[in-house]
């Protein structure tokens, strides 16, 4: 096992290097943050904004190359993942906006899965019923409408539940509200600006979840070796929850282990529109902006938790099926 986690992360760090180097000379090569700086007013000189850009290790007169060496030389030497043309550092920056990300889709990801998962054993166990046919239009309804379309259904909701009441039950922005008193006051706040972000990602995430589940399941609940087992005395729904269901969930939890880091990479359209300022929005406001080195890092955090949820996946599968073995 040892020896195969140190092949396995050998290999993801050496193509999380590729990936990561690959991005900073394209993010090098087309983001031009001097621009900007020229923009400003009033004006400054040419001079001034090289002198600039230089002293925040984003010197415009080095050739991509030897920017390159120089930024990787940080990194290496003093982890030291440079500067944004605004003076902030990236370290700090990162490691403030991970935790934020995290808070928003740590109880959604738990859910998403809980939910997509349970429905997905209940519809496929009542098949034609009506709620099967319920539960799973509602999945594909959610599946293919866009996500940030679904985001603001929910976030229009609570504001006329707001409007409704006639006081502000639920928050639609942001991460807290300032100057709350510490203590139960500030729980309670948390708590009001969580609720809408994590239903609305719950709502559109655990669809596909359940798609995927009842299909899988509905494949096993006629195979021989359930057969089999109703035929040595056990029920429909014994032989379903003691051997199909755990067949079925397989490739579920395979899933499972690559959607977590891409809803973690890629949730720059919950955090844009209910403004929780995490990874995903700072990634878009990287480009944007013009900032190299943020662009650079978001890369490798999303390349990062891609190879984690890669080792997930074959962990995954050797736990749910006896049958693998990581050799």
């Amino acid at each position: 096992m040892l020896r195969y986690l140190a092949k396995r992360g050998i290999t993801y760090v050496f193509m999380i290097f590729l990936t990561t180097s690959a991005g900073y000379f394209l993010a090098v090569s087309s983001l031009k943050p001097a621009l900007l700086e020229q923009e400003r007013i009033p004006r400054p000189t040419p001079e001034q904004v090289a002198n600039s850009m230089r002293l925040k290790g984003l010197d415009p007169d080095l050739n991509p190359w030897e920017r390159y060496v120089e930024w990787l030389t940080a990194i290496v030497t003093r982890w030291d993942w440079g500067r944004s043309p605004n003076g902030a550092y990236i370290n700090a920056e990162f490691g403030d906006r991970v935790w934020i990300s995290t808070r928003l889709f740590l109880a959604s990801i738990i859910l998403t899965l809980v939910i997509g998962v349970a429905l997905g054993v209940y519809s496929a166990a009542r098949q034609y019923k009506f709620q099967d046919r319920a539960i799973t239009s509602y999945s594909y309804l959610a599946y293919i409408v866009p996500a940030p379309i679904a985001y603001f259904l929910v976030q229009l909701g609570a504001i006329n539940i707001n409007e409704t009441v006639g006081e502000r039950i639920f928050f639609v922005t942001g991460i807290s509200t300032p100057g709350t008193a510490p203590g139960w006051p500030q729980f309670v706040d948390m708590l009001a600006h969580y609720a809408v972000p994590t239903i609305a990602i719950t709502l559109v995430g655990w669809g596909s979840y359940q798609i995927a589940q009842r299909q899988y399941l509905l494949d096993n609940v006629n195979a021989d070796f359930v057969r089999t087992a109703r035929a040595k005395g056990l029920t429909r729904n014994q032989a379903i929850s003691r051997h199909a269901l755990r067949v079925s969930f397989i490739p579920v939890a395979q899933s499972i282990a690559f959607t977590i880091p891409a809803i973690f990479a890629g949730g720059f359209f919950a955090e844009k529109i209910f403004a929780w300022p995490g990874v995903g929005s700072w990634s878009i406001d990287a480009i944007s902006l013009q900032d190299v080195n943020a662009a650079t890092a978001t890369l490798a955090y999303g390349s990062v938790i891609f190879a984690l949820g890669a080792i997930l996946a074959d962990f995954a599968t050797t736990l749910v099926d006896p049958r693998v073995r990581v050799q």
